[in-house]
């Protein structure tokens, strides 16, 4: 397949990549294209902003998490229909796995064959960039960087320093960028404030990342970068197709302002294994959506809404007695505690959740210590830690990894702080569609 593309990557995080890849899709967007939004790793606040500026689903392309072998079916998947992809990188462009470069920005650039263009945060510096970008267009031989978007540009001199530099390099610049303090977007304990929780704020500030890239930067000249991308051969992504199915149970998932993490293959999946897909609100519904057979709480920030979460008693309610399969992670497993920060949850997990001051951040080869509904005795689930929570459990854990070990399992219930991206596992969805109450069963 034929999918012009680029990737938008940068020598550190804190360079400007957010600001230029969504910048770009909204940009192009507004030009008539249907643009295809990506993120590189496991990350889900970027692709919320990536969906605004896109009006399509932002997609995630981590190797770790879902294999190298599904990183181009999964982005062929997401593509389809589109004239042009952006893929935003993540960290420093060869930054991966611990010591390694796997699943870092270089590797899935690699993977999808697809040229590179480095933000480089200028301030401060103006010959010296050349050297940087010699550097990263050298390292290695795979990586293609097909040009440079100046970033944090301080005046025209300096922008004209830094041209002249890059020429000598033989390095095309694509944009330059002023400093621009109107595009900033707000962060808290985990990095950017999610689109969802702030919708309007959010749309005004992607319509300003898209006028200041469409007039900083040489749109024609990244199109003709993207389209110099080589077709991509082998078939893209499916879910498995659906089974047949008498009665197609509801899955509910969870949503709202405390719960913005998920990624836009499980919804499918969960489709394609025969259950229709509900979204609830935490904050707002005092009851599940008819029909729920299996409930799905991923992740978000629970305990910027704790008050309100315990406020809402008849759910609470409802979610402890439900008596069907439950998945959940992160934000999902706090709300399943007993209790958070001291505000009374649904009380399904034994256990107390807190806030504390420590990130525990990294990838997980973990093992299953028990069955669940998505889980088997041994069985070895790839997924990755964000949050900066801890859960005193009561009980044993349901997953070991080399130095650590977290969650609960019951056969009711699968809750951990282990966030799955279940296309690189399908058979979670059906394992839980499979054990989800029929709604003939619910009436």
């Amino acid at each position: 397949m034929v999918v012009p593309r680029l990737v938008v990557a940068a020598p550190s995080s804190g360079s400007g990549k957010t600001t230029v890849a969504t910048g770009l899709m909204a940009a192009l967007r507004a030009r008539g294209l249907r643009v295809s939004p990506h993120k590189v790793g496991p990350d889900y606040i970027d692709p919320g902003y990536h969906a605004l500026a896109s009006g399509r689903p932002g997609r995630n392309l981590d190797p770790w998490l879902v294999g190298e072998e599904l990183i181009a079916p999964l982005f062929l998947h997401g593509a389809a229909g589109c004239d042009v992809a952006v893929v935003e990188g993540v960290m420093g462009l060869f930054d991966g796995k611990g010591d390694s470069g796997f699943a870092s920005t270089a590797h899935v650039a690699t993977l999808l064959d697809a040229p590179v263009v480095l933000v480089v945060d200028a301030a401060r510096q103006s010959r010296s960039v050349a050297a940087v970008v010699h550097g990263f267009a050298t390292f290695d031989p795979d990586v293609r960087v097909g040009g440079v978007v100046l970033n944090r540009v301080g005046s025209d001199r300096h922008e004209e320093l830094c041209r002249s530099a890059l020429a000598a390099a033989g390095v095309p610049v694509l944009g330059a960028i002023r400093r621009e303090d109107t595009v900033a977007t707000p962060s808290r304990h985990l990095g950017l404030v999610p689109a969802a929780e702030r919708r309007a704020e959010a749309v005004a500030a992607v319509d300003r990342l898209a006028a200041l890239v469409a007039r900083s930067c040489d749109l024609n000249a990244l199109l003709r970068l993207a389209r110099s991308a080589p077709p991509l051969g082998g078939p893209a992504w499916a879910p498995p197709a659906p089974g047949a199915t008498r009665d197609r149970p509801v899955v509910a998932v969870a949503g709202g302002a405390a719960f913005t993490f998920g990624y836009a293959e499980q919804a499918e999946l969960l489709r394609a294994a025969g259950a229709d897909v509900a979204v609830f609100d935490p904050l707002r519904d005092t009851r599940l959506p008819d029909g729920t057979g299996a409930i799905v709480i991923g992740g978000g920030f629970p305990e910027m809404y704790a008050a309100e979460l315990a406020a809402n008693k008849p759910l609470r309610q409802q979610v402890a007695a439900f008596p069907g399969p439950i998945a959940a992670e992160c934000a999902g497993l706090l709300y399943l505690c007993d209790e958070l920060d001291g505000q009374r949850m649904c009380g399904r997990v034994p256990g107390r959740a807190r806030m504390t001051s420590r990130l525990t951040l990294g990838y997980r080869d973990a093992v299953a210590l028990r069955r669940s509904p998505l889980t088997r005795t041994g069985e070895r689930l790839r997924g990755h830690e964000f949050h900066r929570t801890a859960v005193r459990y009561a009980g044993e854990p349901l997953f070991s990894w080399d130095g650590g070990h977290d969650g609960y399992g019951d056969p009711g219930v699968t809750a951990s702080y282990l966030h799955l991206h279940w296309a690189g596992a399908p058979r979670l969805a059906q394992r839980l569609v499979s054990s989800s109450r029929s709604p003939s069963v619910l009436r």
